[in-house]
């Protein structure tokens, strides 16, 4: 019934600095964006590959509430050490890479408006293998 995570939407205090993060800084690609009808651009789909795609919308931000249930999302790496080191080239602030209990390496980062963003690589023994057709 259901087939996969289609998109994740994040509102975003400055649209356009988070483009310039997830495009610029990450790599992604712009996909297609939102205008109202006299023009004003308040949206913007990236593409992270496949058919998987992150969702932005412009929009006043308060703190984070303590305890909300949004903690982060994920993208997977195939090369987790090189894509630490491209990230930190191009100025994102990103922890070294480190295996985790489920035996996938996993690295940190926060996008602009502080997201927290674990990029993923599995390994053969990765637990997630074992869904993987």
């Amino acid at each position: 019934m259901i087939s996969g995570i289609a998109h994740i939407c994040l509102r975003v205090a400055d649209l356009e600095r988070s483009v310039k993060f997830y495009t610029e800084t990450l790599g992604m690609e712009k996909a297609f964006e939102f205008r109202k009808p006299d023009g004003t651009w308040f949206g913007q789909y990236i593409h992270v590959g496949g058919r998987n795609f992150i969702e932005l919308f412009s929009a006043q931000l308060t703190a984070p509430a303590e305890g909300q249930s949004f903690a982060h999302f994920c993208l997977e790496v195939e090369d987790i050490e090189g894509t630490v080191r491209t990230l930190r080239e191009r100025g994102a602030e990103v922890t070294d890479a480190k295996l985790g209990g489920d035996q996938a390496w996993q690295a940190w980062l926060s996008d602009p408006d502080g997201n927290r963003i674990e990029l993923h690589a599995y390994t053969p023994e990765a637990y997630q293998m074992k869904w993987v057709k």
